[in-house]
Parts: C-alpha cells; sequence; structure tokens
C-alpha cells in the first residue's frame, strides 16, 4: 500500500468517526434539550398544588399527569447512569425536591399493624353499579357481597343508583348488607324513575344529617355526625366534579385508530375545555367543604372520590391540618382509579388528630372502574392502653 493509500484510509476513518462523534453529539445534545422539558413539567405540577383552578386551570393538567411526569425523569436518571453522564442529576435533584409528592402516591415502607382498632371505614365509588356495562354481568350482586364480607362500621358510597322506589332501593341495599344500618342518602334524579347519588351507611347511630350545596353541579357531599361508643365523628362523604370526559374520549379514540374520520382537533378541544371545566369547579367545591369543616364541633373523618391526585389544590386544600390515612398506614402503589384513563390515585380518608390510621388497604376489585378503601382508626389517646391487644382486620 502506498503512503498516499494510507493516508487517504486515515482520513476516511477520521471522517467516520467524526461524522460518529457528531451524531452521538447531537443525540446527547437532543436528549438533554428533553431531559430539561421534562424538568419543567415537573416544576409546574409542584407548583399546581398552590395555584387556585378556578383562577388558572391551565397549571392543574401537570398535578394530573405528575406520577407519569416523575416517572419520565426517573427514566431519564437512569439513561443518563447509562450514559455515564452527569446530567443524571438534573433529574435526580428534581425528583429529590418533590420526595414528598412520591410519597402521596407510593409507600416504601408498611406502618400499617394489624392492632386493635375501634373503626373501619371503608370507602368506595360503585359507579352505578355497573347498570350500564353490557360486558359485566351480576355485578350488583358480586359488589353487595364484597361489602357484606368487608362489613365495615361505616361505609361511604359514591355514585350509588337506584331504579324505582328510593326507599325500596335503600332496604334491598340494607338487607344484601345484613341488617338494620343507621343511614344518610343524598339523591338527584336521572330520568323518569333513575336516581344516583352517595350514601353513608352505618352500623353506628346518626344523630344528625347534612349536606353542602355545590350550586350548578351534580356533585355531591354530604355530612353525618355518627356516634361511635362514647365518641361522635363528623364524617364527610364526598363526589367531587369529575372531568365528563367519557363519551367525548371514546369518540376521539376510535377516531385516531380510524374507526372514525375527521374533527380530531374539534374533539381534543373539548377535552381541554373539559378538563378545564372540571378543574375550576372541583377547586370551587373544595373551598366550599373546607370552610364547612372548619366548623365542625367534633373531629372529622373526610372521605370519598375527589376526582383529583395528591399533586393538586383539591388534596392539598382539602388535606390541609388533616392526615391522610394511606401515607399514615398504607403501603405500595395508592392508585385507586382502574378506569379507561392512566391509572391515578383519586380516592381519600383523610381524619384529623384526634384519631389514629392502624392500618389502610386498597381492595383489588374489579366490580368498578375505582377500588375501595379501607382505613382502620382508634382514638389517638388509647394507643397506649391498647397495647398487646389484637383483633382481626375484617372484624
Amino acid at each position: 500500500m502506498t503512503v498516499s493509500q494510507r493516508k487517504k484510509k486515515q482520513s476516511s476513518s477520521a471522517r467516520v468517526r467524526k461524522n460518529s462523534s457528531g451524531i452521538k453529539r447531537f443525540t446527547r445534545n437532543i436528549l438533554l434539550v428533553f431531559n430539561i422539558f421534562l424538568i419543567l413539567l415537573l416544576v409546574l405540577a409542584y407548583l399546581s398544588i398552590y395555584i387556585n383552578p378556578a383562577t388558572t386551570a391551565f397549571p392543574a393538567l401537570f398535578g394530573l399527569a405528575y406520577p407519569y411526569i416523575a416517572a419520565a425523569n426517573v427514566a431519564m436518571v437512569i439513561l443518563w447512569i447509562l450514559f455515564r453522564k452527569w446530567y443524571a442529576l438534573l433529574s435526580a435533584l428534581a425528583l429529590a425536591a418533590g420526595f414528598g409528592y412520591i410519597h402521596n402516591f407510593i409507600r416504601f415502607t408498611n406502618q400499617g399493624k394489624e392492632e386493635h382498632h375501634e373503626l373501619k371505614l371503608m370507602s368506595y365509588n360503585i359507579r352505578l353499579f355497573n347498570i350500564y356495562e353490557n360486558s359485566e354481568k351480576n355485578t350488583h350482586s358480586k359488589m353487595i357481597q364484597l361489602l357484606r364480607k368487608e362489613d365495615p362500621g361505616i361505609l361511604c358510597l359514591q355514585e350509588y343508583f337506584v331504579k324505582g322506589d328510593p326507599a325500596t332501593g335503600e332496604r334491598k341495599l340494607q338487607e344484601g348488607l345484613g341488617g338494620n344500618r343507621y343511614t344518610h342518602f343524598k339523591l338527584v334524579k336521572s330520568g323518569a324513575i333513575s336516581r344516583y347519588g352517595i350514601a353513608t351507611i352505618s352500623r353506628y347511630p346518626v344523630i344528625y344529617r347534612g349536606d353542602v350545596i355545590h350550586p350548578g353541579s351534580s356533585s355531591l357531599t354530604i355530612f353525618s355526625d355518627i356516634v361511635v361508643d362514647s365518641d361522635t365523628f363528623r364524617v364527610y362523604n364526598n363526589h367531587l366534579q369529575s372531568f365528563r370526559l367519557q363519551r367525548v374520549e371514546s369518540t376521539l379514540l376510535s377516531e385516531i385508530t380510524g374507526e372514525e374520520k375527521g374533527g380530531s382537533v374539534n374533539k381534543i378541544s373539548g377535552i381541554y375545555q373539559s378538563l378545564m371545566k372540571g378543574f375550576a369547579s372541583r377547586a370551587l367545591q373544595v373551598d366550599r367543604v373546607r370552610r364547612h369543616m372548619e366548623s365542625s364541633p367534633y373531629p372529622v373523618i373526610v372521605a370519598g372520590d375527589f376526582n383529583d391526585t395528591p399533586v393538586s389544590y383539591t388534596y392539598r386544600v382539602m388535606r390541609r391540618g388533616l392526615r391522610d390515612a394511606f401515607v399514615e398506614a398504607g403501603y405500595g402503589a395508592g392508585f385507586t382509579y382502574r378506569g379507561k384513563y392512566p391509572p391515578n390515585r383519586i380516592d381519600y380518608v383523610l381524619y384529623s388528630d384526634e384519631i389514629e390510621c392502624t392500618d389502610f388497604d386498597i381492595v383489588k376489585a374489579r366490580y368498578s372502574d375505582h377500588y375501595p378503601v379501607i382505613a382502620y382508626f382508634r382514638r389517638a389517646d388509647r394507643k397506649e392502653a391498647s397495647t398487646g391487644q389484637h383483633s382481626r382486620r375484617k372484624q
């Protein structure tokens, strides 16, 4: 090989290495820009809890998507570690700054104990007993069997549904649960002979019943003053404003997959408007409920379907001064919604400091698009007295 040929070959190899290096550098820069974008989304999610959606709703979108934005940032940390780049610190620090938010979704240590408890409370969005789901058969009876098996002292139902006479429906529900209960129903008409709403059903006496009115909305909040042994609690049962997306979303998905043609932009706009209205309406509702809670003469338990995540204005306002049963005594992922939209945590049990949550369960029953949640309580000042006493969790 001549000197000239060797030089040409070396020059060609150098160009290949240079091109390869240029491609890697370009790819790295693109990934870095994308990583910074994900961090900005994470920061917006953090800020969303402080911005009232009734004033500006847009930031709330990022709070809604927080679990998935956080997961994308975790993926970037892993990717940069594999590339042996210090850029991994960018998302790592951003995630560390919001570690408390992660704890509201996932508990890494099991704080719950099968200790003595004085009250078992269950909250469950039963989605109208799945009456409109043709693929589900006998769901009503399966749900009743589940509720009877769990046998909570206090049961908070959302999206309760009855056809015909409400009193007859209430009587059948009580029979299905195994006997007489104290009840508090709030129902609204849904068609000529149907009603839906929320219900609090208690083994303990209910000495007062009331509701928090949400003007111009089908969302419902009721409160029941319940005497458990010698203690009285005010239990709030909530079903706050939903996004009302199901029909719009299914049509859009059909169109994206080619089943329908045209109109995607308009439908996306419709979804966006529904989201914004949902955020704004919930903000007004949670402010209203919060004001009412502050006038309670008794320790409070706040349960139900908030239709919002722990990274939200709704959750921050509702939880203020209260404890979260999942955070205090839950374990693993706290996702309670399992419907058509991405899984998320939107069902809660919050409570005053006067009581202690000893355990928390998410029952993986697939009868609704929500999982039921169960919290076990005792009076906080009886913790020492109950040392060494145990009872089965399901009693």
